[in-house]
């Protein structure tokens, strides 16, 4: 590497040509970077005390070998393209604005030929400086007035041609060309052969406009090729991609795809500001050593963005359409690593149309009742994770079958809702007020669609409450000693809400005007409406019963994984029988993991305590392996569901758990921090129960090892960015 200080006038001057390489950024530069630079020369013009202005640096590398006998030596410009285009628009201006009566020591003449073409070259080693494909022929059509704008021209290069041919009117050009030939720049020129010109743009561009992690694993890919090869892969697949995301999608959504496939392929998430270092890890700059490594790469890295492009927005299949929009309307983008992997079989060939549509509703189904239940969707990218790595292992050629087999075992707190929860949850779910409405029209809408060749737009509806937000006379004597329950608990479930066009009309009227009056409940041609028209009355009987009718067509709609006949029940739960549990405990010892003055069995214990003491291990396993964690009984509040599928006479689960708390914390099993607040007593039953089982994984996963430390890793880390 060399590097000399040098008057940007005089690095312009002789022949040589500077290439900005396809992979790089377009041309950028807004007005106030522009007004900075002209604020700048203007004051070094005027300033006779100012001996130089530093502008920054141009880095740059030496001609390939192969042009060293071409006349114009062609460098491919690392960095400092941005400022080096936005002078030569000035100085363009500046050479339209002399006159013949101008106090200035150059004519116009020499001005375009000393800084801005190679006099007496033609073609394409006339111009100084030849820019990316999207900005080449703007500036070209600048530097040669040509009369017609190219197509797709570069907006900021025309606008800030214009901005400083606006400004030489109004300024005394010899100042302004004074000032040009007092800024300095760092000629810094490396060689082939030693330098890492990706290295060295990272560090130079820390404090330019920051690029993305996508920028840069452009550039990583591309920069180390030569010229003819980066060409090659940039106009055969990543230009085709860029394209095919479409201008504004590609810069605000190439960052995201880039961290979706990275987890697909290394089957770990990588934090947001850590994209590019870990593709870095995941592909080394050895791999890309050999064109057709790297040509492969590229092509793989093209072929997964299109299918993120048809995922996120773009799909033309009418049926897939449909799912994909489901699924982006419940903004479940944690699900798009498992969904590229599922696309990538499809377009192989390797699965069926069919199949994909089935697995995108589940997914949907899966994302959906978790919602309605209220189970914790916080590491449910982290799920999704799990489940590449379990369908890793299965059969292709069965697709869906290792698909419901891998929802069926999820471990119990990321289950797959079951029909009986899912109906349960959706009788006192609010839907109306959960994010927003979002979720409330996306669910009446699949309810009134389902099983209809003409589907009804939503956004010609609007939401109605059967029992209005805001509560009159009128139905306070309607619902009478109900009122209280309704507009404490059922307001905003589905037992009580509907769509309608007639919202204004129907206001807060009472139930039968609602039902009977023109284009009412009666005359409404909505599958929803129809058991409104039926109904005598409107109370919480009726509300209920409605709504225990549309979780029926629920579980219809978002549907459950077939469960193999070969399966059982107990299996299914991913969770040991009583039987398998006490069984179990009669062969736990502490031998290795310290003493403990209670027994190791929990024979003595009643049933709900050894129901209670596998929860928590299984919770602490999932969220604390080294067991010490403090909890509170909200955090158990996931399991209740199976608690009472094992207890269904119980009506005070939660009043259960707490005397059961107390119960363990008397055996010694469980301290109490604080109030309301547990933790395992270390060396204790539980906690070596839960040492013992993650012992067990941690042996039979032990070629996944290192890879589950980092997941681990990764989690704290999105816990902090995010």
């Amino acid at each position: 590497m060399k590097a000399t200080e040098t008057p940007i006038l005089r690095f312009l001057q002789g022949p040589k040509q500077f290439v900005v390489p396809i992979f790089q950024r377009r041309y950028s530069w807004e007005q106030k970077q522009c007004q900075k630079l002209w604020d700048d020369v203007l004051k070094a013009g005027e300033n006779d005390e100012i001996k130089w202005h530093f502008l920054g640096s141009i880095v740059y590398m030496e001609p390939e070998e192969e042009q060293h006998t071409v006349s114009i030596p062609r460098h491919q410009v690392i960095d400092g393209q941005q400022r080096l285009t936005t002078l030569s628009l000035l100085l363009l201006a500046l050479s339209r604005a002399i006159k013949e009566d101008s106090d200035i020591d150059i004519t116009p003449k020499q001005l375009v030929n000393y800084y801005l073409f190679n006099d007496g070259e033609r073609e394409e080693f006339r111009h100084k400086q030849v820019l990316t494909k999207g900005d080449k022929d703007t500036l070209i059509y600048l530097l040669e007035s040509k009369e017609i704008l190219p197509q797709d021209p570069s907006p900021f290069l025309v606008k800030n041609y214009r901005f400083f041919e606006r400004k030489v009117k109004d300024v005394d050009l010899k100042t302004l060309y004074t000032g040009l030939g007092k800024l300095m720049i760092v000629d810094i020129v490396l060689n082939r052969e030693g330098a890492n010109p990706q290295l060295i743009f990272e560090s130079l561009n820390s404090t330019g406009v920051e690029l993305t992690e996508a920028d840069k694993i452009r550039n990583y890919v591309l920069m180390g090729q030569p010229f003819s090869f980066q060409n090659r892969l940039h106009e055969n697949f990543w230009f085709p991609m860029e394209q095919y995301f479409g201008k504004k999608e590609y810069t605000k959504r190439l960052d995201s795809f880039m961290r979706d496939y990275l987890t697909l392929k290394t089957e770990r998430i990588p934090t947001r500001k850590k994209i590019y270092e870990k593709f870095k890890a995941y592909l080394p700059e050895y791999m890309f050593n050999k064109p057709e490594n790297a040509e492969q790469i590229v092509s793989e890295i093209s072929r997964y963005g299109k299918h993120y492009v048809n995922i996120t927005q773009k799909e033309e299949d009418p049926e897939l359409k449909v799912c994909l929009e489901d699924i982006r309307e419940l903004r479940a983008e944690v699900v798009y690593p498992f969904l590229l992997e599922v696309y990538d079989y499809y377009r192989r060939g390797d699965i069926e149309k069919s199949e994909v549509i089935k697995t995108l509703r589940l997914v949907e189904s899966y994302v959906f009742r978790r919602s309605i239940c209220e189970l914790s969707g916080k590491f449910l990218n982290h799920t999704f994770v799990k489940i590449l790595k379990e369908m890793s292992k299965k059969n292709i050629k069965d697709y869906i079958k290792s698909f419901n087999d891998t929802l069926l075992f999820m471990p119990f707190i990321s289950r797959f809702p079951k029909d009986d929860e899912f109906k349960e949850a959706l009788l006192k779910k609010d839907i109306y007020t959960a994010q927003s409405g979002r979720v409330c029209k996306y669910m009446l809408r699949k309810l009134e669609n389902y099983g209809h060749k003409e589907p009804i737009n939503v956004d010609d509806y609007t939401i109605e409450h059967v029992v209005p937000q805001t509560p009159t006379p009128e139905w306070r004597k309607e619902l009478s000693e109900d009122f209280s329950e309704i507009y404490d608990k059922f307001l905003h479930t589905i037992g009580n809400l509907t769509l309608t066009a007639y919202n204004s009309e129907y206001s807060n009227s009472p139930f039968k005007e609602k039902r009977d009056m023109e284009k009412g409940f009666c005359q409404s041609h909505l599958y929803l409406n129809e058991s409104l028209a039926r109904a005598e009355q409107w109370n919480l009987s009726a509300i209920l019963t409605r709504a225990k009718l549309l979780a029926e067509k629920a579980c219809e709609i978002w549907i459950y994984p077939e469960v193999d006949d070969d399966l059982s029940i107990e299996r299914n739960d991913n969770f040991p029988s009583s039987q398998q549990k006490l069984a179990a405990t009669t062969s736990v010892t502490t031998a290795g993991y310290g003493t403990s003055s209670n027994s190791t069995s929990m024979a003595d214990w009643s049933e709900w305590e050894q129901e209670l003491g596998w929860i928590i291990i299984e919770m602490l396993e999932y969220k604390d392996p080294a067991g010490l964690m403090i909890f509170e009984p909200r955090d158990i509040q996931d399991y209740y569901p199976r608690l009472k599928e094992k207890w269904p006479n119980n009506n005070s689960i939660s009043e259960t758990v707490s005397k059961m708390l107390g119960s363990l914390v008397n055996r010694g099993e469980l301290e109490k921090p604080n109030w309301g607040e547990y933790r395992l007593v270390e060396g204790e039953l539980l906690h070596l129960h839960l040492k013992l089982r993650i012992a067990e994984k941690e042996l039979t996963k032990n070629k996944q090892k290192s890879a589950e430390l980092e997941d681990k890793l990764t989690e704290l880390e999105d816990e902090l960015t995010e």
